[in-house]
């Protein structure tokens, strides 16, 4: 129901001698219209500054907001058709958790019976049907985040729903049930929904695209299996992937790279300039335990195992120091054991200053 461009977009809330500490770097970014979202980064990466800007609560100090086609720039949230949920819960305590959840409806003059219909339905989505008549000071904190949502859920006519963080105070056991909820509801109605997270298993779960913040910046906007195959940067890999993508110390040799003097990965299409600093990156997943050694394994010392049930994460040192991890569901390793360790090439990736490649 909408299509959201930003348009040099970047805000600023200090300046120093003249200088922007910029919270949110400019950027052009286009959400289209019914699509599913997800802002992921830590704690102060500028996600939720540039959910603020898009709901309206926050005048960027540079550039503009369009909600299809028109510009929002100027507009406060109400004018902007946009529903908002937040990190924590949000409730007219005296209310009913009904009242609460008609609220929005009855601002908008909805007829009762419509207003029914919709509570009922998002009562039931959210499994709030047993507490519609009870006091909302009465209850929860994760009940009342869950009318929190419903009440951003509970309107047919949004354009846009923005949600900054919303499962944080909701039982762990229910968060996935509510991931896919959210998604299904999204498709359903036609919703451009907007997920502000710092859980990548949230993001990965919910969205149909996933924006990766560092520092301010957008590194990297794609699906999840984008995200997990082609990280475009390396705090990408670092923080999609559990445990992260393994970063190790390359040398050029030509158009290949080695590690510890065994060519890895692909050769180059192209060779960087002389000496470049290049790191090697593999995912856990793709470190494969070797039964002897060959021309393309690398020797490792195993410094830690950690046993996951159905698999284990092995730790392993290289010669240089440097520390490796590796899924291993069989032939697993003791402690203080000799392993050999094979990248598997279709998966090695190659960074310079941070930035995928190859």
């Amino acid at each position: 129901m909408a299509k959201i461009e930003l348009k040099g977009l970047g805000h600023a809330y200090t300046f120093v001698d003249g200088e922007a500490l910029f919270a949110l770097h400019p950027l052009d970014l286009t959400w289209e219209d019914g699509g599913t979202y997800a802002l992921l980064g830590p704690s102060g990466c500028g996600k939720s500054t540039m959910l603020n800007i898009v709901s309206g609560l926050l005048v960027p100090s540079m550039g503009k907001v369009f909600i299809n086609g028109q510009d929002v720039t100027a507009l406060g949230p109400i004018k902007r058709n946009i529903a908002q949920v937040f990190q924590f819960p949000v409730v007219y305590p005296q209310k009913t958790v009904y009242a609460n959840l008609a609220f929005p409806l009855i601002c908008r003059h909805m007829a009762k019976k419509e207003i029914d219909r919709r509570v009922n339905e998002v009562a039931e989505l959210l499994n709030l049907e047993k507490y519609l008549q009870k006091p909302a000071r009465k209850l929860t904190p994760d009940v009342k985040q869950l009318i929190s949502l419903g009440r951003g859920l509970v309107r047919d006519d949004v354009a846009v729903i923005l949600m900054d963080e919303p499962l944080t105070v909701i039982d762990p056991q229910l968060k996935f049930s509510l991931r896919r909820k959210l998604r299904d509801i999204s498709a359903r109605h036609g919703h451009t929904l907007v997920y502000v997270t710092h859980d990548q298993n949230e993001a990965m779960t919910l969205a149909e695209q996933v924006l990766v913040m560092d520092n301010g910046r957008v590194v990297q906007m794609g699906t999840p299996q984008e995200l997990f195959e082609n990280p475009a940067h390396r705090h990408v890999g670092y923080f999609i992937g559990t445990p992260s993508m393994n970063f190790l110390n390359g040398k050029l040799s030509g158009n290949n790279v080695e590690v510890l003097g065994r060519k890895v990965g692909k050769p180059l299409e192209s060779k960087p300039r002389d000496n470049s600093e290049i790191l090697v990156g593999i995912r856990p997943e793709f470190v494969k335990i070797k039964q002897r050694a060959t021309s393309k394994t690398i020797p490792a010392s195993v410094v830690d195992v950690q046993d996951m049930g159905g698999f284990a994460i092995v730790s392993a040192k290289l010669d240089d120091k440097s520390l490796i991890k590796l899924r291993a569901s069989e032939h697993v390793p003791q402690i203080g054991g000799q392993c050999q360790l094979d990248l598997q090439s279709d998966w090695v990736r190659f960074y310079l200053n941070d930035q995928l490649v190859s």
